[in-house]
């Protein structure tokens, strides 16, 4: 096995086996399986997978609590949740948690491959329409923020640019760069404020106040 290392997390059975069979299918690495979000927080610490397929509803701790101390672990795995509702009003939490994306349990067998191995691999799972959706519902209007000294402006501007669920070869486009240096403004972006993924900085510049509600 070559693929990252995953831990599924999921209370129900049949789920559970029917996901572990599809990643071991893909020559993914199944390395534990939890029932409930402690164990999940348990597993993670013990077994130290790539990844952690975390059901948002657990029995015992749920799945947002168990992300948040996974996610504080150290050297943590990369968390993606999955869920049964696309306006779950658990998903804003969760990425506010420390989750990297979040997918739904009926996604396409080779969809769920594909988000396993891009969180993996370092990247955030974001649907940008839906995750706007789901801020703007259940994050209450921020004050206007104050600009972050120790952003240049170019960072600002594409830290703004992210929030709005820009991809980025279309925030190239609009500021005219290309997608090498966009990522490297991302990078050090994501330094700076000290997030992991673009996902944090989504939820990031909606608490700030950097983008409000309606404005993406």
């Amino acid at each position: 096995m070559t693929g990252p290392r995953v831990l599924v997390a999921d209370d129900h059975a049949l789920v559970r086996s029917g996901i572990v069979a599809l990643l071991d299918a893909a020559d993914l690495e199944v390395v534990g399986e939890a029932t409930t979000g402690r164990e999940a927080v348990d597993a993670a610490a013990r077994l130290h997978p790539d990844i952690v397929l975390m059901d948002i509803r657990m029995p015992d701790m749920d799945g947002i609590e168990a992300t948040a101390k996974v996610t504080g672990q150290a050297d943590p795995p990369r968390v993606l949740v999955l869920t049964t509702f696309d306006l779950d009003e658990y998903v804003y939490r969760a990425l506010a948690a420390g989750a990297s994306g979040f997918l739904l349990k009926d996604a396409r067998p080779d969809r769920l491959v594909d988000a396993v191995r891009t969180v993996a691999a370092g990247e955030a799972l974001l649907a940008p329409g839906l995750t706007r959706r789901l801020i703007e519902r259940y994050l209450s209007l921020p004050p206007t923020p104050a600009p972050r000294s120790d952003l240049t402006p170019r960072e600002q501007e594409i830290w703004m640019l992210i929030a709005t669920g820009l991809s980025n070869a279309e925030i190239g486009g609009r500021l005219f760069l290309s997608e090498a240096t966009v990522k490297a403004h991302i990078t050090r972006l994501l330094a700076k404020l000290g997030l992991r993924d673009r996902v944090q900085a989504v939820v990031a510049a909606y608490e700030s106040g950097l983008i409000r509600p309606g404005q993406a």
